[in-house]
């Protein structure tokens, strides 16, 4: 009988049920999505390590029927990653890469759709300069591991020559390495991910539970209307109990329908460079079960607790007389609860021992929780005392303490919400030292390093870089390495080469003319070059090992070789062994070198690293470009913290989607209400302040106690991976805003339905 008033029930009862089914499905479809992640990251990395092509091994495979020397060309372009192969085929037999139909031909690639896209639009010339070949193909979902990355596959010739590299390999298959097992996650970023899901779970579930009790009152006179034809009480409470699970269920069905919308809308957005395709958000399920049975028996089981103090007569409900107070001492029994939970594990983390997963979730759960059962007592105890004021907050007031629980319903989820971002922001600030390390790169030197192998000269190499657009500065200097021995020898020194000035770059000299020869000693890896720079020995450049190839070029040690300091270069690192001017490298010995190049760039030039990118890739395809940083981040706890605003920005958009749906079911059931106030004189500027001034009181309690709870939780969670506490109060300010931002954006939102609304006809009944 309730599930057929739900739907049945004129328009009264189907309006109440659709409003129930959008805001639970606003949840279920946020589930159902938080369902498919592990589905979806599975699937990433099944396609990544599918096309895994480096095997660690350290070895040289030889030359075969089914072998293809593969090249690392990575590049960036704007901040976006861009994987880029180059490839040649040894046999007919040679593997391809998943999701590539066939070889492409050198001077031809095969590109994903993504990058396709970039390269024909304005914003990708800068990137077409850098990848001069013809496109061939496209490569297909099986190659790529989201629909938003950019990557290629291009064909070459001649790379067996650079097999020593280090970036370029001979391999007879694609997929993952046997001695390439991956990392674990330390106790500590296990605990990062455990809070980051209940965090961002629990505010769906709040919100879902204040669906169902959607036109709480109406549905309550309806319920006093049934007992006076012949219902008792346990019977109006099971029909209240079937109209809220018609409600469900039909919240299911939208939640689905939003799930897959959502779903094939998730091709065509990217954030923090993140992008699935819509095949890989398969919820589990188990777990999908486990929604679709959960969500139903809560919506039942809210609203029989909702019931449990309303007395329901055949003449009316017992509510319109004045509630009694509000306990609080068992709602404070929620939170102490929580941190009895928690307590336990204080000073555990990498050093001791892994946390209980278990009592972390479910005392982080109390913790939250308990916003929700101390919110509804401290809106009634403030609301009691308010009183003078303007017309529109005497309004507003009088209606709080009228139902300050449906206003404190509205606002806990984004309470809970707002808790939860604190203390995962001090939790992440607390921990982000210990995944974050400072370099020794000297910005105010250099910003950039760029590392070429290949046939072009050190003059030649600095020069073009020098006139590149945006390079303020270029230092060059060329690399090699020398021993006492040809093949396979037992000591080597490190060998660098260029003009005075440029060796000045890394090293202190106090005389230099072209010519000279120069010797560091006491360098960090340094502990042979007095072993092999005897007047009169033999040094060999660029000597051979077995599996390798080299072009080895004997040099007699002269006699008066001068000695320099030690000098950091830009990347903090100080060489040992021989520094050559240019005129004192035999000839014969530059093929074996890289050039590696400081440059100074112009901060004025938005695009001043694209373009040094592209000369470098003119100058050889193989070379390696870095943009130097101060410090740099573990990825693990960067792929925390990216997982982290993805789902936060989900629940963001569920907060502002259900609470547009709660302040729009309020305004329905005031609707006679408002029409009578406008009726009898009322000005719509006053009615639009006091429904301004119902949404900031509880809001601005609630916010204040998410930010005591949350700095509650996240000194807490500090404790417990034993971090010193401390507040970064602008993030504590910015949550709460962002919350306080959400609610004002709600409100202007909802003003037009208000207006609406607010007409005396709207006082018409039948």
């Amino acid at each position: 009988m309730g599930m057929r008033f739900a739907f049945a029930g004129g328009r009264e009862g189907w309006v109440r049920a659709l409003l129930t089914a959008v805001g639970v499905g606003l949840g279920v479809a946020l589930l159902l999505l938080t369902t498919a992640i592990p589905s979806a990251l599975s699937e990433r990395n099944e396609r990544g390590s599918a096309r895994d092509d480096f095997t660690y091994s350290g070895k040289v495979l030889p030359k075969a029927d089914d072998t293809l020397i593969i090249a690392h060309t990575d590049t960036f372009f704007r901040s976006k990653d861009v994987r880029g192969r180059l490839l040649e085929p040894e046999g007919a037999q040679a593997p391809l890469p998943p999701g590539v139909e066939k070889f492409p031909a050198k001077g031809e690639m095969v590109i994903s759709p993504a990058l396709d896209r970039l390269l024909k639009s304005d914003s990708g010339q800068l990137l077409r300069e850098r990848l001069p070949y013809r496109i061939t193909g496209t490569i297909q979902q099986a190659g790529l591991i989201g629909p938003g990355e950019l990557a290629y596959y291009a064909g070459a010739s001649g790379l067996e020559d650079q097999l020593s590299g280090g970036t370029v390999e001979r391999i007879d298959y694609f997929g993952p390495s046997p001695g390439n097992t991956g990392d674990e996650l330390d106790p500590v970023l296990l605990l990062l991910i455990l809070i980051v899901f209940t965090v961002l779970l629990l505010p769906v579930a709040v919100f879902i539970a204040a669906a169902v009790r959607f036109g709480g009152e109406r549905r309550d006179r309806r319920l006093a209307a049934l007992r006076l034809v012949g219902a008792d009480g346990r019977m109006a409470r099971r029909i209240a109990g079937g109209e809220a699970l018609a409600g469900a269920l039909l919240g299911l069905v939208f939640g689905t329908g939003f799930f897959l919308v959502g779903r094939q809308a998730a091709a065509l957005l990217e954030v923090r460079d993140i992008s699935v395709f819509p095949s890989d958000l398969n919820p589990s399920p188990a777990l999908a079960v486990l929604v679709a049975v959960a969500v139903p028996a809560a919506a039942v089981l809210v609203t029989l607790f909702a019931l449990r103090g309303v007395v329901i007569e055949p003449l009316g409900v017992v509510r319109t007389a004045k509630p009694p107070r509000r306990r609080l001492w068992w709602r404070l029994l929620l939170p102490l609860g929580g941190l009895a939970l928690l307590y336990p594990m204080v000073g555990q983390g990498n050093s001791n021992g892994d946390f209980n997963q278990w009592m972390v979730i479910g005392g982080t759960v109390l913790l939250l929780v308990g916003i929700t059962a101390l919110l509804p007592w401290i809106v009634e105890a403030v609301v009691a005392r308010l009183n003078a004021g303007s017309v529109s907050w005497q309004l507003a007031v009088r209606r709080l303490q009228l139902s300050s629980g449906s206003a404190a319903r509205m606002v806990n989820g984004i309470a809970v919400a707002v808790a939860g971002a604190i203390a995962l922001q001090m939790l992440f600030s607390g921990v982000e030292g210990d995944y974050t390390k400072a370099t020794a790169n000297d910005l105010s030197r250099a910003q950039m390093e760029v590392s070429v192998r290949g046939d072009a000269s050190l003059d030649e190499v600095n020069r073009q870089l020098q006139q590149t657009k945006g390079v303020r500065r270029a230092s060059a200097v060329s690399l090699g390495s020398a021993a006492d021995q040809a093949q396979d020898p037992e000591n080597s020194v490190e060998v660098a080469v260029g003009s005075c000035a440029q060796l000045r770059e890394v090293a202190r000299l106090t005389s230099c003319r072209d010519g000279d020869v120069f010797q560091i000693l006491g360098g960090e890896y340094d502990s042979d070059t007095t072993k092999v720079t005897k007047p009169g020995g033999t040094l060999y450049f660029d000597p051979a090992y077995t599996g390798s190839t080299s072009h080895t070029v004997a040099w007699k040690v002269p006699s008066g070789i001068k000695t320099a300091a030690r000098r950091a270069d830009p990347t903090g690192y100080e060489r040992g062994g021989l520094l050559f001017t240019s005129a004192a490298l035999p000839e014969a010995a530059r093929a074996g070198m890289s050039q590696q190049v400081f440059l100074q760039l112009d901060l004025s030039e938005p695009d001043a690293s694209e373009y040094a990118r592209n000369t470098a890739a003119r100058l050889a395809p193989l070379a390696n470009v870095y943009t130097m940083a101060s410090s740099t981040r573990s990825l693990q706890f960067q792929s925390i913290r990216t997982g982290l605003f993805v789902g936060a920005t989900c629940v963001l958009l569920l907060i502002g989607a259900s609470l547009l749906v709660s302040q729009l079911e309020q305004l329905r059931e005031r609707k006679k209400l408002l029409s009578s106030l406008v009726a009898f004189g009322t000005r719509r500027r006053t009615l639009s302040l006091s429904v301004l001034w119902q949404t900031a009181i509880p809001i601005a309690l609630g916010l204040v106690l998410a930010s005591v709870v949350g700095l509650t939780l996240g000194a807490v969670l500090l404790k417990m991976v034993d971090t010193a506490v401390s507040v970064d109060w602008a993030s504590v300010l910015t949550m709460t805003g962002i919350g306080a931002a959400v609610v004002l954006a709600v409100t202007v939102l909802s003003l037009p339905p208000l207006l609406r609304l607010m007409r005396p006809d709207g006082l018409r009944t039948e």
